[in-house]
This record gives C-alpha cells, sequence and structure tokens, in this order.
C-alpha cells in the first residue's frame, strides 16, 4: 500500500529515515554478490533475500527503502541474456519486493527506486569517477529507458543517486522529465567537489529550477564531508537535502575487500538535521544497528 502523504509533503513536515546499505545486509543473510550484476542479479534468483533485506531495515526504523535497482540496467540484464522484456519485469520487480516489505508495519514507507550512475552498470568503479567520455544527451538517452520502466511500477520517488559527475547529473534530470514520478538528485563527493572534480555549489544548481527535484545530497561517501555538502546544498538550492554517507571504511579495490576504520557516527545526524537535511541514512556498510540509531537520536 502507498503511504497517504506524498514525499514532498511528509519533508514539509518531518525528518525521514532512510535505510542502510543494501549490499551489506545482503552479505549479511549470506548472498553472493560476486556477480557483475551486484545485488541486482537477486532479483533475477532471490527475490525473496532482498526483500527479507528490506524488511530488517523497516524494523530498524527505516522509513524510506530504496530499491535494488541500483546496478540493474538493460544493457546488463542483456550481458545476462536476459530479454528486455523481462529485464523491465525485474525493474518493476525491485519496486514491488520494497513496497511488500513496507507492508509489515503500519508506519507509511516511501519507496525510492534507485537510479545508479552509468559507471555502475560499467562494474568497473568507474561511478567514483566519472568522465565516461560520453555526452550528456548520450548519457541521457542511456538513462531514459530504466527511468521509464521503473516510472512504470509506481515508486514514490525516484533516487538518482551515487552521481560522480555534474555533467551526469543533468543528464539524469533530463532523463527523468515528465516521467510523472519526483526525483531526489545525490552525488557523490571527495570534500566539497564531486568526484569528477568540479564544485558542489555548481553541481547542486543544476536542480535548483527543477519542481519535480523533492530533495537534493549526497550519498556514498565518507561522513566527515557531509556537514559542509548539506550547508551547501540548501544555501544553493533551498530544497530538502537528502544525505546518506558511508561506513568510513574504504573498498580495496585489489584484494576485494573493505579496509580501515568504520567512521560513521549516527550522533552527527543531529547537525545534519540542524543544517537543513530532511531524509537521513547510511549508505555502504552502514546496517540495521547504524539505522536503528540513527532513527533513535
Amino acid at each position: 500500500m502507498k503511504p497517504t502523504r506524498t514525499l514532498a509533503a511528509a519533508l514539509a513536515a518531518d525528518v525521514l529515515v532512510l535505510d542502510g546499505g543494501l549490499s551489506n545486509q545482503l552479505a549479511a543473510q549470506g548472498c553472493d554478490l560476486s556477480d557483475s550484476l551486484w545485488s541486482a542479479r537477486l532479483l533475477i534468483d532471490e527475490p525473496e533475500q532482498i526483500e527479507a533485506a528490506h524488511q530488517a531495515y523497516v524494523r530498524a526504523g527505516a522509513r524510506v527503502l530504496i530499491t535494488a535497482s541500483y546496478q540493474a540496467t538493460y544493457e546488463g540484464f542483456a550481458r545476462r541474456g536476459v530479454e528486455r522484456e523481462e529485464a523491465a519485469g525485474l525493474l518493476a520487480r525491485s519496486v514491488e519486493l520494497a513496497r511488500r516489505a513496507g507492508e509489515t508495519t503500519d508506519d507509511e514507507i516511501w519507496v525510492a527506486a534507485s537510479v545508479g550512475p552509468y559507471g555502475a552498470m560499467l562494474a568497473d568503479g568507474s561511478e567514483y569517477r566519472g568522465r565516461y567520455g560520453l555526452s550528456v544527451r548520450e548519457l541521457e538517452q542511456f538513462h531514459r529507458p530504466r527511468i521509464e520502466a521503473l516510472a512504470a511500477a509506481g515508486p514514490d520517488v525516484l533516487a538518482l543517486e551515487t552521481v560522480p559527475d555534474a555533467e551526469e547529473g543533468r543528464a539524469l534530470l533530463a532523463a527523468a522529465e515528465g516521467c510523472g514520478v519526483p526525483v531526489w538528485l545525490s552525488y557523490t563527493i571527495d570534500g566539497e567537489h564531486t568526484r569528477a572534480g568540479q564544485p558542489l555549489a555548481e553541481a547542486f544548481a543544476s536542480a535548483a529550477d527543477h519542481d519535480e527535484v523533492v530533495a537534493v545530497g549526497i550519498n556514498c561517501c565518507e561522513p566527515q564531508d557531509a556537514d559542509r555538502a548539506v550547508r551547501i546544498a540548501v544555501a544553493v538550492t533551498g530544497k530538502p537535502v537528502v544525505v546518506y554517507p558511508n561506513s568510513g571504511e574504504r573498498w580495496d579495490e585489489a584484494a576485494r575487500e573493505w579496509r580501515g576504520e568504520a567512521t560513521f557516527d549516527p550522533g552527527g545526524v543531529r547537525g545534519w538535521r540542524a543544517a537543513g537535511a530532511r531524509l537521513v541514512g547510511g549508505c555502504c556498510r552502514v546496517g540495521p544497528e547504524g539505522i536503528a540509531a540513527i532513527s533513535d537520536s
């Protein structure tokens, strides 16, 4: 069942808690995510695991669930021999699984359909660099078909997330225009710049005049970068801010493992809220315990 309020109306009244990293919860459930499709593989093979992961975050206090479609693209599915019609059904399934998980509580639960960057489809880490050598128009043409498929499945918002490059941000906004579903735009950053090196103020400015954008912000970044980014987003756009950083550990691509200490502090959410954040949660390596701590803070 859909919530009674739109996400925009809810954000005008409340600060909403997002879920945490889907992949780390799936791994905790014993799922193998070594496939290039990452968590999207489970849409084909083990959808019940995705629903269970969403439910874990609902129990932790999350009120916005992000779907398992981050790395789900027509091109990626095609490499696995999945025909286009079936791929469209899998994109719709990602929304349905989150919606069903939300029905396990009497609280309002909003579903955010994840639209990851072009680099997520490449599965080579380039979503943390951007600059793929494609034009804004080419990126728009890549993103539009799956945005249309996800929008048709009836999510409450499209999460245009982990965007490394202001040019891809513009392409995503153009691709989502007219889809009939509100969006949030969330960059992955390094300090006060996108991963591609543009100033955050410039990146956020592209969303300021888009009425369908209900929030702007950051995700999949160092927790210590969040405070300044929230203030920049508010100053540039005046819109509600979404913020969900990583745990602070770092992924070692060569060793294929996480290294370092977790620096994510759920208590820091109070500062984000004070600065204007209205959607708060965690990304990679922030699990249900972290989300429960945010919910209780």
